[in-house]
């Protein structure tokens, strides 16, 4: 009788994975090393992942991650190669190919210069005749990316921007102080020494999770981040995560 009872529990849970996997979808998700908010070498892949991974749970579906550069990762989500993107700045141009979801964090984007330079950011004019080193395909918001009395020559991450600046290259590059100063904790130490953050920041961005419009489901993907979204804030998952990175 026990073996009968074993057999039949075992078939039971079988029949149960069966049943959750054929509900299970996976979305395919891109982006670029940008920690802690996307992180491949730490456990959980960075703190916008287990936001994502916990709200598109919610909803019956996981999500895979690609880490590639970023401007290949914004062209393959715009031709639907893979689903979305899951740290999106917006800007008008982006409306035009990508769907956004609510925003869920915010980065306070602030200017890198070399540490013995006394420049402060007071707003566009501040910037007259200077070189800003930009990552190639970066939202930095429609001001800055229009205005057109300084440059901004690209580079396809920061870290080579940043040593362009203590190389005397450019004058200034520009991030969220807590991603450029963990990606230089692990990556290039030895320049944090080199560098100062100004006092002002350029902006503050909202994150977004964004779909292609060539993608046939996304509209079904944003609606089911924000429904999960929704629901990881009422039950207390997503003040978790952000206490785990401390936030």
């Amino acid at each position: 009788m026990w073996g009968l009872q074993m057999r039949r529990f075992f078939l039971l849970l079988f029949i149960v994975s069966i049943s959750y996997s054929s509900f299970s979808e996976t979305i395919t998700a891109a982006g670029d090393p940008w920690p802690p908010f996307l992180d491949p070498e730490s456990p959980n892949e960075g703190i916008v992942l287990e936001i994502a991974r916990a709200a598109y749970k919610t909803q019956g579906y996981e999500v895979e991650m690609k880490f590639v550069p970023w401007a290949r990762a914004v062209h393959g989500v715009k031709e639907a190669d893979y689903d979305v993107l899951l740290g999106t700045w917006h800007t008008k141009e982006r409306e035009e190919f990508l769907l956004f979801s609510d925003a869920y964090l915010e980065n306070e984007i602030k200017f890198i210069k070399r540490e013995d330079d006394s420049f402060e950011f007071t707003g566009m004019d501040s910037l007259t005749d200077k070189n800003v080193g930009i990552v190639r395909g970066y939202g930095y918001g429609d001001e800055f990316l229009n205005a057109t009395n300084f440059r901004r020559p690209e580079g396809k991450d920061l870290l080579i921007s940043i040593k362009k600046l203590v190389n005397d290259r450019i004058d200034l590059t520009l991030e969220d102080e807590i991603v450029a100063r963990a990606m230089l904790k692990k990556q290039a130490p030895h320049l944090l020494k080199k560098i100062k953050f100004t006092k002002n920041a350029l902006s503050t961005n909202s994150l977004h999770v964004t779909s292609g419009l060539k993608n046939s489901k996304h509209k079904e993907y944003i609606k089911a981040f924000n429904e999960g979204f929704k629901e990881i804030k009422s039950n207390g998952s997503f003040e978790k995560i952000l206490k785990k990175y401390g936030f």
